[in-house]
């Protein structure tokens, strides 16, 4: 390039007052995010310098996002609190975390927990507050899922499905939630689903289910908003775990496939970094999932009508493969 060439390259006027035009537009925008976004890291540094020793009741903690949940609150130094039905399965857990090499680190506990067994919760929370005299931080995170459409899941998958990953973290919260209201202090995380932010087809016990935890999570939000209790409802995408290999058929059978869409989905070790995130920063209200999820979701509120359209689509699609795969 010639230096009489170099003045080809210099923005001209025109692109000089565009850009003024758009740096005046958006700076308004901008500067509050980015001072927001700030704010939100300085929280996340000043509250990590507090998780050590901090008490994390985690549910699910025998695989997937909970075991994960279990090593990223670990090595943040917390004494955690490892619950689901699956005995082997939490030690198995304890025993990885138990060989990572932290500072400083509290061996964890394990406690079985059947969430369908609402009854047995006051006695659960009385056995996990003698161990520490305090839960911080509750991760609500067991649950199972459901592929069928509504016409062939029996009502009594319904209720079980709704059973545990609803009234079971209702349970187990309302059980913990006297204790960080005494303390003034705690932190109560519900794992919900984009599916409780809108419904997709062969999905409607498990959608319900995350449906009812929204809705329960912005109440207590709002009811706790002055007792120095944070509730953060978390709704991920796909995320890679053995979620569909557990689901439950209509008829109640075990659905023990792997569907792509999970296979191709979030890795949980990521997921769980961003609950850590959410939890430091005391976000209310986050989705983590891809593009197309997000645009389902504004779809929904923004255009309802394209969004049924869609959806209808896909049921018809879905209902086709089954009939073909019969």
């Amino acid at each position: 390039m010639k230096v009489q060439d170099l003045d080809k390259c210099a923005p001209t006027s025109e692109w000089n007052v565009l850009y003024w035009i758009l740096g005046t537009l958006l700076m308004p925008v901008a500067l509050p995010l980015a001072i927001i976004e700030m704010l939100h890291r300085m929280r996340a540094k000043k509250f990590r310098n507090q998780l050590p020793g901090k008490v994390v009741l985690i549910t699910g903690a025998s695989s997937g996002l909970g075991e994960s949940l279990a090593h990223v609150f670990y090595r943040a130094g917390c004494k955690v609190i490892l619950a689901a039905r699956r005995l082997p399965e939490l030690e198995r857990v304890k025993n990885d975390l138990l060989a990572l090499d932290v500072e400083p680190a509290y061996p964890p506990t394990v406690m079985p927990l059947d969430l369908a067994e609402l009854n047995s919760i006051p006695d659960f929370v009385k056995r996990v507050l003698g161990v520490y005299n305090q839960v911080d931080i509750l991760i609500n995170n067991g649950g199972i899922s459901v592929r069928a459409d509504v016409a062939s899941t029996a009502v009594d998958v319904d209720v079980k499905v709704m059973v545990v990953n609803y009234f079971g973290s209702v349970a187990l919260t309302k059980a913990l939630l006297p204790s960080m209201v005494a303390r003034q202090n705690g932190h109560i995380c519900f794992i919900s689903s984009v599916q409780g932010k809108f419904a997709i087809p062969q999905r409607a016990a498990y959608s319900a289910s995350k449906h009812a935890m929204q809705a329960f999570a912005d109440s207590l939000r709002a009811e706790v908003a002055n007792k120095n209790v944070n509730v953060s409802c978390i709704s991920p995408g796909y995320v890679r775990t053995q979620l569909s290999l557990n689901a439950l058929t209509g008829s109640g059978n075990n659905y023990g496939k792997m569907d792509e869409t999970t296979a191709k989905g979030m890795a949980p070790d990521k997921l769980a970094e961003r609950v850590l995130q959410c939890i430091l920063r005391k976000e209310p209200d986050i989705i983590v999932s891809d593009l197309q999820a997000k645009i389902a979701y504004y779809l929904r509120h923004f255009c309802p009508s394209l969004y049924f359209w869609i959806m209808a689509k896909r049921a018809a699609k879905l209902e086709k493969a089954d009939k073909k795969a019969t």
